[in-house]
């Protein structure tokens, strides 16, 4: 359940009572004879319905355009509802037109929402391409990466072999992927900073990727991705690629007094033998003394 937003509860309220207070003072209150229920239950109701939404909104939605968009039109909604209400309480002079104006804000909040249900489609169809890229993993909710929600090894190994069964010949080709002197990280801000740079990659890695393409925390500090239906020299390229922006990553600390700079170096094979016995030639690669020779370690400002 979402946690309300006491300064939004308080902001609408506040709105609510300057209004009244609004009417009650620049208005001559009506006999209650001459109140119209059927309007006041649906126009105040309104209101209310408006006041609920937008809380809900703002106390369940990170804050951004999208988040003030949709829940300031439901205000504005909610303003015009309520002045419509209020007219049934008080009558106005007709020479006065500040309530007419009240009143038309309806029109206008829904004209908010609208341009704000535009950019949350937009938003959404971001978030929908991301969660396709996971789409493998919730078959299997166990094989998750308690750190950066990504699959674990034993299931990269079945899905491996099951991209073998169903594809032979085409079984596509394998990226593990290493940031260099990641212990380094872990030594100097700790393995929560740590875990927080895992979690950044993992989110990296996939936005930089199809969404065929399976991502996977092999180990460690090591990633592995699966890439279907291509050949080596794309998967060159794609491996090339993730290292440069793992390079391009400026990862700050939580207490925003450093920033990490990044490197990583990759190796590829085609995935068309016993996975454990690849992976283990990769791994192999990496660590090659030679290899790992050529790239720095984390640059911390």
């Amino acid at each position: 359940m979402p946690q309300l937003n006491h300064t939004a509860l308080f902001s609408i309220f506040a709105l609510l009572l300057t209004t009244s207070l609004l009417y009650a003072s620049l208005g001559q209150a009506n006999p209650m004879s001459a109140w119209k229920w059927m309007d006041i239950v649906g126009e105040g109701g309104t209101a209310a319905m408006a006041a609920l939404w937008a809380l809900l909104i703002v106390s369940s939605r990170p804050g951004g355009r999208v988040t003030m968009l949709l829940a300031g039109g439901l205000v504005t909604i909610m303003l015009g509802a309520w002045a419509d209400c209020l007219d049934e309480f008080f009558a106005i002079p007709s020479t006065q037109y500040w309530d007419n104006w009240l009143e038309a804000l309806m029109p206008v909040g829904m004209l908010i929402v609208t341009v704000g249900l535009y950019y949350w489609r937009q938003e959404q169809a971001v978030l929908n391409e991301h969660m396709q890229k996971r789409e493998r993993l919730f078959r299997d909710h166990r094989s998750f990466d308690r750190i950066t929600q990504l699959a674990d090894a034993s299931y990269l190994y079945r899905q491996i072999r099951m991209q073998q069964e169903n594809h032979l010949g085409d079984e596509g080709m394998l990226v593990l992927l290493d940031l260099d002197n990641f212990h380094q990280v872990n030594r100097e801000y700790g393995q929560r900073e740590g875990d927080r740079l895992l979690q950044a990659v993992s989110h990296l890695l996939l936005l930089n990727l199809r969404p065929q393409d399976l991502v996977c925390r092999y180990a460690g500090d090591r990633f592995a991705i699966l890439l279907p239906d291509m050949e080596e020299i794309q998967a060159r390229w794609a491996a090339a690629h993730l290292q440069q922006a793992i390079a391009t990553l400026a990862h700050h600390t939580r207490d925003g007094k450093h920033r990490i700079n990044l490197s990583a170096r990759t190796a590829c094979a085609r995935a068309d033998e016993d996975p454990e016995q690849l992976l283990a030639k990769m791994n192999a690669r990496l660590e090659a003394p030679s290899q790992a020779a050529m790239h720095a370690s984390p640059a911390v400002s």
